[in-house]
């Protein structure tokens, strides 16, 4: 029975990134053999600003070394709208550099960011037109969706929940998600993002969304997770998480 160590970098106010993506593991392992342990490192941010982000996503090349140090087997980078604030494409930058870190540290981890994962997540799936619910204010909303159609995927509708504290951001009720996508007119739409944010809880509710609408629904949660699978050499698929994890990619 193979055993992988998870490395996460994670925003210190982040506690949604240590719930959802070992849950979707953990649902793995009740339908394969592999297991998996859970490694942290913090780089603080509480307030989801473009400066907090800015600061924070500096500090993600020291939490690369201190995982690298436990010899982690691949490492998730969680915060999605930081490395989408920084410019267009900046997910390709941020992962060479932080792999970078762990070649110096003689521990060559491949790396993922929820970023990087969210888009090859959509391109997998087949997405040309998506719809998305994120919970930060507007213009860092407007920022993903400009990010997402530079990538090649146009987003039909977006919505921004309005919520700059993050605590405030893991503590929505998941299944509210359920009412709020209702208001989203999916006609066209090819994949619906139920949280473009790894601290947006909507794990719980993924699976009932898409039952209910009958189009896949992700979250950038579950693209980090199938995308880790990918690096480890395992088979992408879990008991819970939607379309993606399926199995069938």
């Amino acid at each position: 029975m193979k055993k992988f160590r998870i490395g996460q970098i994670v925003p210190s106010s982040n506690v949604t990134m240590e719930t959802e993506i070992p849950a979707i593991f953990r649902a793995r392992e009740t339908i394969l053999p592999e297991r998996f342990t859970f490694h942290s490192s913090r780089m603080r941010m509480k307030k989801v600003t473009r400066e907090e982000l800015e600061a924070m996503d500096a500090m993600s090349l020291k939490c690369a070394v201190e995982l690298s140090d436990a010899r982690v087997d691949v490492m998730g980078y969680a915060c999605l709208v930081a490395i989408m604030s920084m410019g267009r494409g900046y997910h390709c930058v941020s992962e060479v550099n932080l792999h970078n870190e762990t070649v110096a540290n003689d521990a060559p981890t491949p790396i993922v960011t929820s970023a990087g994962a969210l888009i090859n997540g959509l391109k997998v799936l087949g997405a040309k037109t998506i719809s998305i619910i994120t919970p930060y204010i507007r213009p860092l909303t407007d920022k993903v969706v400009d990010y997402i159609e530079h990538q090649g995927i146009s987003v039909k509708e977006s919505i921004a929940l309005e919520i700059p504290d993050n605590l405030e951001v893991a503590a929505q009720d998941p299944m509210n998600l359920l009412e709020i996508y209702k208001t989203l007119d999916l006609s066209g739409v090819d994949v619906l993002v139920a949280s473009a944010c790894v601290q947006m809880p909507s794990l719980e509710a993924i699976d009932a969304i898409q039952a209910e609408c009958g189009i896949p629904v992700t979250s950038a949660a579950v693209c980090t997770t199938w995308e880790m699978m990918k690096k480890l050499g395992i088979e992408s698929k879990s008991a819970l998480g939607g379309e993606l994890l399926s199995g069938k990619y």
